[in-house]
Order: C-alpha cells, then structure tokens, then sequence
C-alpha cells in the first residue's frame, strides 16, 4: 500500500535540515532504486522554487510499504528526525488516483 509521510519543519533548523539532507536522500534514492517511491519533496516556507534563508515548512514523501506500521518505523528512523529538523511527523496511508 501506499502512504503518505508528511514531516514538519521545526523553526530555525534549516543548517540542520542542510547537514543531515545528504543521508536523507540516499534513503530516498533506496526507495526509488527499489520502485517504491510515487515522489518526494520538500515545501518551501515561502512562495518560491528557492526559498533560501526562509528555509522549508517541512516535507512529503508517497513510498509503498507493506504496512502503515513499516512506512512510521522507515519514517521514524529518517536523519530529518534525527537531526531535529522535523517538529512532528504523519503518517497515513495513501491512493494514488491521477494521473
């Protein structure tokens, strides 16, 4: 199944979000090499393809998982929750209907 992993930006973390993104992409490379990444993508927390000082309000990630309990424990161990960059994060699941 498919489900959606919403992380939201704490405040003023942008050099940590910079300092662990690295290890947080290779998890989602991991994902699409494996064909279980829909997409994934920070939002930026201002109107603009590059927010720069302002930083993200958080990310989101749709990534097949066997069960919602395995997509909050991939979710949990991500270096963005390891790092403090996400304040909360959600977990639900998720079906793809367009395109």
């Amino acid at each position: 199944m498919w489900y959606a992993i919403e992380g939201y930006d704490g405040e003023r973390v942008l050099d940590r979000r910079l300092a662990a993104r690295e290890r947080h992409l290779q998890r989602l490379v991991a994902l699409r090499d494996a064909g279980r990444l829909l997409l994934a993508g920070p939002c930026p927390a201002i109107d603009a393809e590059d927010p720069g000082p302002a930083g993200f309000s958080g990310s989101l990630v749709v990534a097949q998982f066997p069960s919602l309990e395995d997509a909050r424990a991939w979710a949990d161990a991500d270096p963005y929750v390891e790092a403090g960059v996400y304040a909360r994060v959600e977990v639900r699941p998720f079906k793809p209907v367009l395109p």
